[in-house]
C-alpha cells in the first residue's frame, strides 16, 4: 500500500509539474510570438539577405530538444537531483502577471526602434566611463538601459523567459546536478560559492532553495541588478553581495570551492574571457569547480548552428558569435583547468572544469 501511495503522489507531482511547465510555456510563447511580430524579419526590407554559414535548420530536432529538456529536468526532481523549483510552487498572482506582460509588450516596442536604428549605445556616457569597462557600456539586445537602472533589472526575467519560451529557467538547472555532486559528503555550511554576474538573482534562489546552509557569494558589476538579487533572495540573510567586476573580484586567492558563471562569457569580449578564466582559477582552492552555463556552441547541436549565426543578426550580441567558436577546454585549460563534464540543456550547455594547477 506504501509503494501505490507513493506511485500516485509522484503521479501527482510529475502532473502539477507538466501542467504548471506547459501554463509557463504557453504565456512566454505569446510573449514571444508578440515581440517578434514587433522586431520584424532579420533584414530590413530592401537589405540583402546575410551569408549563411551553416546549413538549414532542424525543427524536429529543436522542438524534441525542448520537450528532452523538460523531461530531464523532471527526472532530476523526482530523483532527488534538486527539489521542485520555486516557481512551481507557487504561482504569480493575476495582478503581477498583468503588470509583467504590459511592461515586456511596451519594451518591446522600445527594443524594435532601437533595433531598426541600430542603437545599441544609448549607455555609453562620459560619466559611465568612469564606472565601468567599455565592453559594458552597450544596449545588449537592445534592451532599453542596457543594465544599469532598476527598471532593466525588474524586466529581465520577463524577457530571457521570453526569449526562450519558457525554458530559460530550467536550462539554467543543468547546473545543479553538478554542484550537488561537489557537495556530496560535504558540509554545505562550511563550503563556499562565488556565483560571478549575478544578474537579478534567479539561479542563485535555485542554489539557495536547494542548498540554503550553502555559503553564498552574489557578483555582479550592477548596482541595480545586485539590488534586484537582494530582494529577490532576501529571506535568506547570510547571502553575501559584492559590487565587481568579474576580471577583478578583490577576494583572496583560494577562497572559494564553487565558482559559477551563467550567461555571462558570451557577453564578454576574448580577452575578458580568459581574465575571468583566470581570476576563477585564482579564487578556487586546488580541487574547486568553475561550472559554466551558457549558450549552447557552434558543432554542440549541428542542426541548430543557423540559430547561433542568426541570433546576434537579430539582437545586439556582439561577442557572441565569436564565443560559439571559442574551445572551451583551451580557454580554461590555459588558466589551470581541465575539463570534468558537459551536458546540453536545449540551447544551453552546462560544463565543469576543474581547478587542477
Amino acid at each position: 500500500m506504501a509503494a501505490l501511495n507513493t506511485m500516485f503522489a509522484n503521479g501527482a507531482r510529475r502532473a502539477a509539474y507538466g501542467a504548471a511547465q506547459a501554463a509557463r510555456v504557453l504565456w512566454y510563447t505569446g510573449h514571444y510570438a508578440a515581440g517578434r511580430r514587433l522586431m520584424g524579419p532579420l533584414t530590413a526590407p530592401g537589405d540583402a539577405p546575410y551569408a549563411e554559414e551553416f546549413g538549414p535548420l532542424d525543427r524536429d530536432r529543436l522542438k524534441e530538444s525542448f520537450r528532452a529538456l523538460f523531461r530531464n529536468d523532471w527526472k532530476n526532481i523526482e530523483s532527488g537531483r534538486y527539489r521542485l523549483p520555486p516557481e512551481m510552487r507557487a504561482l504569480p498572482s493575476p495582478g503581477k502577471l498583468l503588470k509583467q506582460s504590459r511592461d515586456y509588450l511596451r519594451d518591446a516596442e522600445k527594443v524594435a526602434r532601437r533595433k531598426a536604428a541600430r542603437g545599441h549605445s544609448e549607455v555609453l556616457t562620459d560619466a559611465a566611463r568612469e564606472k565601468y569597462p567599455r565592453y559594458y557600456l552597450q544596449n545588449f539586445h537592445y534592451q532599453t538601459d542596457g543594465w544599469l537602472t532598476a527598471a532593466s533589472a525588474e524586466r529581465y526575467d520577463m524577457q530571457v523567459e521570453t526569449l526562450f519560451t519558457g525554458a530559460a529557467s530550467a536550462m539554467r538547472r543543468a547546473a545543479l546536478p553538478y554542484i550537488g555532486d561537489v557537495l556530496a559528503g560535504r558540509d554545505a555550511a562550511a563550503t563556499r560559492l562565488l556565483d560571478l554576474g549575478s544578474g537579478a538573482g534567479g539561479f542563485l534562489r535555485e542554489v539557495k532553495h536547494n542548498w540554503p546552509a550553502l555559503q553564498v557569494t552574489a557578483l555582479d558589476l550592477s548596482p541595480a541588478y545586485l539590488g534586484k538579487a537582494r530582494a529577490r533572495l532576501g529571506r535568506w540573510k547570510d547571502i553575501a553581495y559584492a559590487q565587481a567586476n568579474a576580471e577583478d573580484t578583490g577576494f583572496a586567492d583560494a577562497s572559494f570551492d564553487i565558482v559559477t558563471a551563467t550567461y555571462l562569457f558570451h557577453e564578454l569580449p576574448s580577452a575578458a574571457r580568459k581574465t575571468v578564466a583566470a581570476e576563477g582559477a585564482r579564487l578556487l582552492k586546488p580541487g574547486g569547480v568553475f561550472i559554466l552555463v551558457d549558450t549552447i556552441q557552434y558543432g554542440d547541436e549541428p542542426g541548430f548552428d543557423i540559430l547561433l549565426e542568426n541570433f546576434p543578426r537579430g539582437f545586439h550580441e556582439p561577442y557572441y558569435d565569436s564565443y560559439c567558436r571559442t574551445d572551451l577546454a583551451d580557454l580554461f585549460g590555459q588558466a589551470g583547468f581541465e575539463k570534468r563534464d558537459e551536458t546540453i540543456a536545449f540551447l544551453s550547455k552546462a560544463s565543469v572544469f576543474e581547478r587542477v594547477a
